[in-house]
């Protein structure tokens, strides 16, 4: 089969870049103008929330889905596959002048969350090993790029033209980038065996699907509320029936002996409490810049200059995201993911206690941004390196959903924070500074976790980590330069 050496490989990589970064506009666009869609929809703001719910949960049952099915069938089919979904999704959604058509979008949306597990997989397959990190860094910067850029974008377009707009120029811009990876990507020729585990397809989408309804309607509900208690322990049980089942099969959908790697267990645990401030910040920090002056504390923005507010950061993201390789290189994946996550951690620290003047805040986005820039990226790239190739869809694809469970757990409580002791509706300062400090506690944990990742040992040629003792050689394996399995510290 043809392969990308033999492809064109920076159009290749643009059309990669394409997708993902189209995914990641998508994924924040209607985040500033809620509010704005429950006025055009005539709905309440307990219902409109599950535009962003509905995309949400969608996006936890394909992303997992497609990865495996893609390391099965073909990861550029697949990845075109979740390219189509991204746009029938705004094609959905666009003319749309009900709620419930619009949910449905966004929901079909969701199956674009696949896009990046399965980039990462196609670099990981077809390019030369000393280009790996450097690509996945750039692809990864993309999707917090994406998901600043959405904010900009979707205040912009409120202002200039209407909601149906959201979903147009998003259909225009997944249509291209649809076309254009069918007639560029060539097939990766790595496949894994077996078959597709739709039993553990089910499980897995059912726990999922309990546990992100349970924490996105919590601040609503009431955390203590029986609904929300019976829909986590629900989520629970069914979670212990995926993990034996999974454990069992012949055929898992997610390797269980792969989940419990140190390397790749303590990298998703880094990441989900990385991913609670990382989606967190870009829903609450625009809310709280639009918060009237009568308040005391906000800025009374309007929703397009709140995205402005944003811009900062997804420059910043955008820059470090694409030094990520290079600094990879030379300090190691786990070292500038604990400096990733400890920039974010920090920047949380000085929104809620220095918010005085919009400078601060714009200041505080670009510091935001390059912890970003680095912790999306590096964890990213050490997934990558810590399991096979023929894995690398399924566990990039968890990595990515375990992101977004911490970010909806993370926005929900930062939420009931928020709403703590609020006055006629209107949220208090005191709310918000108790949210940031809350968020940036679990970015320290995020810093102390990544600590104990362990680093991987790849052709000095492309990396260089000295001091590496393997506990198990005798059953290390080397893939594409990369040492995986029990060679691993």
């Amino acid at each position: 089969m043809q392969s990308v050496r033999q492809a064109n490989e920076r159009a290749v990589f643009a059309v990669l870049c394409l997708g993902v970064f189209a995914y990641g506009i998508l994924q924040s666009l209607v985040f500033p103008v809620v509010p704005t869609l429950q006025r055009a929809l005539d709905t309440s703001e307990s219902q409109v929330t599950w535009v962003l719910t509905a995309n949400l949960v969608s996006a936890a049952i394909a992303t997992p889905l497609l990865g495996r099915y893609g390391d099965l069938v073909g990861k550029k089919r697949t990845f075109v596959v979740a390219l189509a979904g991204l746009a029938l999704g705004s094609l959905v959604a666009a003319p749309a002048s009900s709620l419930s058509v619009v949910i449905v979008g966004r929901a079909i949306q969701g199956i674009g969350g696949a896009t990046v597990p399965l980039a990462f997989g196609l670099i990981r397959d077809e390019f030369p090993p000393e280009k790996v990190a450097g690509a996945i860094g750039v692809m990864s910067a993309l999707v917090a790029v994406g998901s600043g850029t959405g904010i900009v974008l979707g205040g912009l377009i409120i202002h200039a033209l209407n909601y149906h707009w959201l979903f147009w120029i998003p259909l225009i811009v997944t249509t291209v980038a649809t076309i254009a990876a069918v007639a560029v990507i060539p097939e990766s020729p790595v496949r894994s065996g077996g078959r597709l585990n739709l039993f553990a397809g089910v499980l897995l989408s059912g726990w999922l699907v309990l546990l992100l309804l349970a924490v996105s309607e919590a601040p609503d509900w009431g955390w203590g509320s029986a609904s929300v208690i019976g829909l986590a322990c629900a989520a629970v049980g069914l979670f212990v029936m995926w993990v034996r089942a999974e454990a069992r099969s012949a055929n898992p959908l997610i390797d269980m002996r792969m989940m419990r790697l140190r390397a790749v267990w303590t990298t998703n645990l880094s990441t989900f409490l990385f991913g609670a401030g990382y989606i967190s910040a870009l829903v609450y920090v625009p809310e709280f810049v639009q918060e009237p002056t009568s308040t005391g504390y906000g800025f009374g923005a309007s929703v397009s200059e709140s995205g402005v507010m944003a811009l900062p950061l997804t420059v910043t993201a955008f820059l470090f995201g694409m030094l990520t390789g290079r600094l990879a290189t030379r300090l190691g994946s786990k070292n500038v993911a604990i400096a990733g996550t400890a920039i974010s951690a920090a920047t949380f620290v000085l929104i809620a206690f220095v918010h005085g003047q919009k400078f601060d805040i714009y200041l505080e986005m670009a510091a935001m941004g390059v912890g970003f820039g680095l912790a999306a990226s590096a964890l990213a790239n050490l997934i990558v390196a810590a399991v096979p190739l023929e894995q690398t869809g399924v566990a990039s694809g968890m990595n990515a959903n375990i992101r977004t469970i911490g970010g909806a757990i993370g926005s929900a409580i930062a939420s009931s924070v928020i709403v703590l002791g609020a006055s006629g509706g209107v949220p208090k300062e005191s709310g918000f500074v108790n949210a940031f400090a809350m968020l940036s506690a679990i970015g320290f944990l995020a810093v102390v976790v990544a600590f104990f990742v362990p680093r991987v040992r790849r052709d000095p040629a492309t990396h260089r980590e000295p001091g590496v003792e393997l506990r198990h050689p005798e059953l290390a394996t080397v893939v594409g330069g990369t040492l995986v399995g029990d060679g691993l510290e």
